[in-house]
């Protein structure tokens, strides 16, 4: 063909044509062209591949002697007749001879042509009927698996058109095969990044490797409420000479998967979250501290705002039958929301008491012990939520969707419950957040039951201790003075530590200090007989070596029960304070001017051991002397040695002319930790100009 064929009659050049197609070239489509008269005058490249005859031996040569059998021959010619008496084509198969001798199948279409001055001429169309079956088959074959496969399977052209889409896909998008063809990608995928998508199919085309087991979650739109997941894998199409006829994808849906790992990763979180609520909740004996790890626990894993409210009947630990309904008192206890939100505006800030209706959701809650769940907060839910119309149009603005309360339940009485809400979290509370929330609700009313009873039971013992412990006065002859007690912040039950101020005869006057080995009612109620005693001897006028043996006679009637003590009496007419010790840590003396340091007392049993002798020590006060009476809660701690303390409670008295209530702050302060497990009592005194 001429090179002006490709020109445009404007003589501008057409569209240049497009390389062969790969299938001619597959099937070697041969051209023959015969005469009225049989003879060949046409001989394509392709026939001689096909018969095995070159054009110089087949141009001019009758094709029936050359190509056919003489068995077929009759056959062969009536076929060619009518082919060119009536002008219609003939397709079908003929078996022909090769060069070589053999019969070869070939599948024919045949058809009459007419040059410009009317000759009839016959055109033959041939292909081996053996490569013609086989590429049928391959192209059925791909027919069948693309449309009956279950992966969803599109074919795209370099500019990223559909130009095909199988049944599957067509599920998968919920759109026809037909609104796919000739649309992009982005005009039918539910990926909210096809645009990541259609670019990573670009670097595809471009790069011919291929992208496999690409991992997208997206909603379709018949079915927006529930997310599906989609692998999918990219791959370039090119014919056998390397041409590139565009893309191919397939799309397998995996969202049982995606749902499935989905549900084992929830189920691994709410393993976690019991277990750090096991490890956070109830670290200590606190019902307010307790309160708060159970909120903390709860945001955001669990709910976007958290509350915890105790029933005021329960912290006060009043065991009431719980009514079917009415009103109920509620102590806001913790408030947690792991943003800031308007719903912290409609909660009850801790400490404060509110009244709940018996229409409210979360005194429904406790009057049946069982979690209420609104799935779905409507308009006409908040009101059943919210303490008042004000608060409920904050949680509207807050944009609060889902709420659950779960009761606070311990050895079977309702303490109070766990107010739970989700703003930011998109999914609403199910049956599973039911039950986790439940598990964690009633391990953290146990800690709290727990607490509350402490609490109450502590309050009773220190209500005791202190009812027994002295009120005296500042001023004694002689001597001014200061004291403390204070319970143990780390333990269940108060100590038996005691001070005491006695007026003896002459303005003498006796200070005491002791401590009875154990804790509780029982201690403290020891603690009670030996102040008693120890004032009902005092009044004998009895030196103190003395008054120690007589205590130590009735430590001995007290079943398992050792006491240390440390008596001592000041005579300011005398400035002499003669001092007795029953196994107790010796007292500091501070004098102006000189380091403090501790008095050298003899070494004496504690009280309770029995038949050991006591001795006194007589050590002379001069005005401003300080001298400074402690229990060994003071001093003692599980991580230091008692001796390093000592040495620190030395240095807090480097200034003896210090107030003493400034003094005894200083030293609880200074030594005391709030954890420490055991009681203080300590008693200051310092000697003053005669009168």
């Amino acid at each position: 063909m001429a090179v002006d064929s490709f020109l445009a009659d404007d003589g501008h050049r057409s569209e240049q044509p497009r390389p062969t197609a790969g299938l001619l070239d597959m099937l070697s489509v041969a051209a023959v062209a015969l005469e009225p008269s049989g003879r060949i005058v046409f001989w394509s490249p392709q026939a001689e591949d096909l018969f095995g005859y070159s054009a110089e031996e087949a141009l001019g040569q009758y094709a029936a002697r050359l190509l056919i059998d003489p068995s077929q021959l009759k056959a062969a010619v009536n076929l060619f007749t009518e082919v060119l008496r009536t002008g219609r084509g003939w397709a079908g198969t003929f078996p022909v001879r090769h060069k070589d001798g053999s019969s070869r199948l070939t599948e024919f279409r045949t058809m009459r042509l007419l040059n410009d001055v009317g000759e009839v001429y016959a055109l033959g169309i041939a292909a081996d009927h053996t490569v013609l079956q086989r590429v049928e088959t391959d192209l059925a074959l791909c027919e069948r698996l693309v449309n009956q496969s279950p992966i969803g399977l599109a074919l795209l052209d370099p500019d990223l058109r559909y130009l095909l889409v199988n049944p599957a896909l067509e599920r998968i998008d919920g759109m026809p095969a037909s609104e796919h063809i000739g649309r992009r990608l982005r005009d039918t995928m539910p990926f909210p990044d096809v645009a990541t998508v259609e670019s990573a199919l670009r670097q595809v085309l471009a790069s011919g490797l291929p992208l496999l087991d690409q991992y997208h979650v997206g909603r379709l739109p018949g079915d927006p409420e529930h997310e599906h997941a989609w692998s999918l894998s990219f791959y370039r199409l090119e014919d056998p000479r390397g041409r590139v006829l565009g893309a191919a994808a397939s799309v397998v849906d995996v969202t049982e998967r995606h749902r499935a790992a989905g549900e084992a990763d929830r189920a691994r979180r709410r393993l976690a979250l019991i277990a750090d609520a096991s490890a956070r909740i109830g670290t200590t004996l606190e019902v307010q501290q307790t309160a708060d790890e159970l909120a903390e626990v709860a945001a955001p894993e669990l709910a976007d705002v958290v509350a915890v409210d105790v029933l005021d009947s329960a912290l006060a630990c009043r065991r009431t039958s719980r009514p079917d309904e009415g009103p109920e008192l509620f102590r806001a206890l913790a408030l947690k929301a792991d943003h800031s939100t308007e719903a912290l505006g409609a909660a009850d800030p801790p400490g404060d008491l509110a009244a709940y209706e018996g229409d409210r959701l979360v005194t429904l809650c406790v009057h049946t012990g069982r979690p209420v769940l609104v799935a779905r907060v409507g308009p006409e839910d908040l009101p059943r939520i919210a303490r008042d119309a004000a608060a409920g149009e904050l949680l509207a603005q807050a944009g609060v969707h889902s709420y659950l309360a779960v009761p606070l339940i311990a050895h079977g009485e309702v303490l109070g419950a766990l107010d739970l809400k989700r703003t930011r979290n998109p999914l609403p509370f199910d049956e599973d957040d039911v039950v986790l929330a439940a598990e964690i609700a009633g391990r953290a009313a146990v800690a709290i039951d727990n607490a509350r009873w402490f609490q109450s039971v502590r309050n009773t013992a220190l209500t005791l201790q202190r009812s027994l412990l002295p009120d005296h006065s500042p001023r004694h002859t002689g001597l001014e003075l200061a004291s403390r007690y204070q319970p143990a912040q780390s333990t269940s039950e108060v100590g038996g530590d005691w001070y005491d101020v006695i007026p003896l005869e002459d303005g003498k006057t006796a200070l005491v200090v002791g401590d009875v080995m154990g804790n509780g009612i029982d201690a403290a109620a020891t603690m009670g007989r030996l102040r008693t005693a120890t004032c009902a001897y005092a009044d004998l006028d009895l030196p103190p070596e003395s008054i120690l043996r007589h205590l130590d006679k009735i430590t001995c009637d007290l079943e398992h029960y050792i006491v240390t003590c440390l008596y001592a009496v000041y005579d300011p007419a005398t400035g002499r304070c003669t001092i007795a010790n029953a196994g107790h840590l010796p007292p500091a003396l501070a004098r102006p001017g000189e380091p403090a340091r501790f008095v050298d007392l003899p070494t004496a049993a504690p009280l309770g051991v029995g038949g050991v002798p006591f001795e006194a020590t007589t050590v002379e006060l001069a005005p401003g002397d300080l001298l400074v009476l402690y229990t060994d809660g003071l001093v003692e701690t599980r991580q230091h040695a008692i001796d390093d303390r000592l040495r620190t409670l030395l240095t807090f008295l480097d200034e003896p002319a210090r107030p003493l209530e400034e003094t005894c702050d200083l030293l609880l302060y200074g030594l005391r930790h709030p954890d420490d497990h055991d009681d203080v009592a300590l008693l200051v005194a310092r000697a003053l100009e005669p009168e």
